[in-house]
């Protein structure tokens, strides 16, 4: 969910149900073709075979054969079998990259470097930087074992007890990415957390500028508001992952616990409350919009699905992570504007046909909603 990450946007099968799909190393457990068709597109499959022989051998055994999983709205994600091993690439999307985004190296340096913390993350194997092999840069991970909650029909059946350890595991593992030490890990020079929050403002409204493809009322006065009002941040300097929500998560429930982290490419040293209240707009925001029944962006999430409020996202997560939340209004107002951005900039790419997989031709209707709740967020005091 760079112009991002919004993966914001994929679904699943509900637990325990005899139609389940197997889980998956990504955010999407549902894949557009069978590993034994032809390849998607985005993947050279000869050429990756050729790469895989060179530099890793004890990954190259065996028939390489590749199915594209469904629904990422920015990088895209591939279960690769080789031979009897199965493994996840990731690569940027086909077409209109804006600049900064998709960013490889940058998401597979911050997985490596959180293998041996509390932050569960799948292990990084092989980063390409070469455009040449499969089309652009990619890389390689392992594969883990868990499901990706999006969809009422995935957590109508989980019951009010394991929705809410859910979320309350989500919590507990933002907590845990925002208490590492990022010089431990050895990104102290991750990025530079002065200034964070003025960038972030910057940065968003250079990306619109370059997706605007239609008019957008109100969306110039809140990035006026926004950048006019930036706040302290005095919490800056932590590990922030950028587009963390429920849905770039790998989950299982029978123990409910978290498996994995997901979609690391916008993640940077700053203000950790941009975090939560991104993952506020996603939970009360856009689970709370009219729209959000058969939205793939919003269909499961939040209080509307019978998760717990964000209230008590709020309240768990300042009582295990050390952060002082304060007035969270900024942060979710700046979360308002990023996804609106972020949304907008995936209608784009939809209009041109730049996006492979379902559920893009809604993702244009949460723009205004996002809008709206963000001027009156920006407003508060």
């Amino acid at each position: 969910m760079t112009d991002p990450a919004v993966d914001a946007l994929r679904p699943g099968a509900a637990p325990d149900s005899p139609t389940r799909p197997e889980p998956v190393a990504t955010a999407d457990p549902e894949g557009t073709t069978r590993p034994d068709d032809a390849p998607p597109a985005g993947v050279d499959l000869d050429r990756l075979a050729g790469y895989l022989a060179a530099h890793r051998p004890e990954l190259a055994g065996g028939p390489l054969r590749a199915r594209l999983i469904a629904g990422g709205k920015s990088n895209l994600t591939y279960l690769l079998r080789l031979g009897d091993r199965e493994v996840v690439l990731r690569r940027p999307p086909l077409g209109h990259v804006l600049a900064t985004a998709h960013d490889m190296a940058r998401e597979f340096r911050v997985i490596s470097a959180l293998a041996p913390t509390e932050v569960p993350v799948p292990g990084a194997l092989l980063h390409c930087a070469d455009p040449e092999v499969i089309g652009a840069p990619f890389y390689l991970m392992e594969r883990v074992a868990g499901e990706v909650f999006r969809t009422r029909a995935q957590t109508d059946p989980l019951g009010d007890d394991r929705r809410r350890d859910l979320a309350m595991a989500m919590m507990d593992t933002l907590a845990a990415l925002h208490r590492v030490d990022p010089a431990a890990v050895g990104l102290g020079d991750f990025g530079r957390p002065d200034g964070y929050l003025e960038r972030q403002v910057r940065r968003w409204a250079g990306q619109l500028d370059r997706s605007r493809s239609r008019p957008l009322p109100g969306i110039d006065e809140l990035r006026d508001r926004l950048a006019a009002t930036v706040p302290a941040g005095a919490n800056s300097g932590r590990i922030v992952h950028g587009d963390y929500r429920l849905d770039n998560l790998l989950a299982t429930v029978d123990p409910v616990a978290v498996r994995a982290v997901l979609d690391w490419e916008m993640a940077t040293l700053g203000d950790p409350l941009a975090d939560l209240g991104l993952l506020l707009t996603y939970w009360d925001v856009l689970g709370g919009s009219e729209t959000a029944a058969g939205n793939p962006v919003a269909d499961g999430l939040g209080p509307r699905a019978g998760f717990p409020s964000g209230g008590e996202l709020i309240e768990r997560y300042a009582e295990r992570s050390g952060v002082d939340v304060g007035p969270l209004h900024w942060h979710v107002a700046l979360g308002c504007f990023k996804l609106a951005v972020i949304c907008e900039g995936i209608h784009y790419r939809h209009t041109l046909g730049q996006t492979l997989g379902e559920g893009f031709d809604r993702i244009g209707e949460m723009v205004a909603p996002l809008i709206a709740y963000g001027l009156t967020a920006a407003g508060e005091r």
